[in-house]
């Protein structure tokens, strides 16, 4: 979920994330229109919409209850591996 912006509100699939510039890439949030010269991809050319990165801090995890919620990191008792939580509901998120 977008917390802040012009696409705040706004929930997606993060498609793709970028470590070095702390972007990631939201599935239909954060539109822009490229103009594009004919290429074999599209012989039209012309105006495409796609997705332009958003910065994480912008960035909440969805939780199971389905409200945004921060996460933390914490030992699982059962196989002793560490997992990430939501901090609102205290639930593992996968």
């Amino acid at each position: 979920m977008i917390i802040a912006g012009d696409s705040r509100g706004q929930q997606g699939k993060v498609l793709q994330v970028n470590i070095d510039d702390l972007t990631a890439i939201v599935e239909g949030v954060n539109m822009v229109s490229k103009h594009t010269k004919p290429n074999a991809k599209h012989p039209q050319g012309g105006i495409i919409k796609k997705e332009a990165p958003v910065h994480i801090s912008n960035l909440k995890v969805i939780d199971g209850s389905g409200k945004p919620t921060r996460t933390g990191r914490k030992i699982d008792e059962k196989n002793q591996t560490l997992v990430r939580y939501s901090k609102k509901s205290g639930e593992v998120i996968k």
